[in-house]
């Protein structure tokens, strides 16, 4: 007997409906990867964040190890954004400019 697994109310947001276009629509973003330096509630250290990377989980985790290996450092994907431990941002911009993203650096 196959279960039905498909939300479709939550006391949160209501009535939710899914549809495969607006599934694509939310990976595809804005076409724009942004690389940003963080500090905040990182004690001071900071961390090099990358968001709006079109790629569905398990592909993520897979460009997060590449960008690992090449800065030499540690790092995590959390709700789709990838952290980098330290200052890494020319290293990573330059990755993935040659991967074909269209890249920008984000904050100051």
């Amino acid at each position: 007997m196959k279960k039905n697994s498909r939300l479709v109310y939550s006391t949160d947001k209501g009535r939710i409906k899914t549809t495969d276009n607006e599934t694509a629509s939310t990976l595809a973003g804005d076409g724009i990867v942004r690389i940003r330096r963080e500090t905040s509630g990182r004690k001071g250290n900071a961390a090099t964040t990358i968001s709006g990377v079109p790629l569905p989980e398990p592909e993520l985790k897979t460009l997060a190890k590449k960008l690992k290996q090449t800065c030499g450092s540690g790092g995590s994907v959390k709700n789709g954004i990838i952290e980098i431990q330290g200052d890494h941002r020319e290293k990573i911009r330059e990755l993935l400019t040659k991967e074909g993203y269209n890249v920008k650096m984000a904050g100051g």
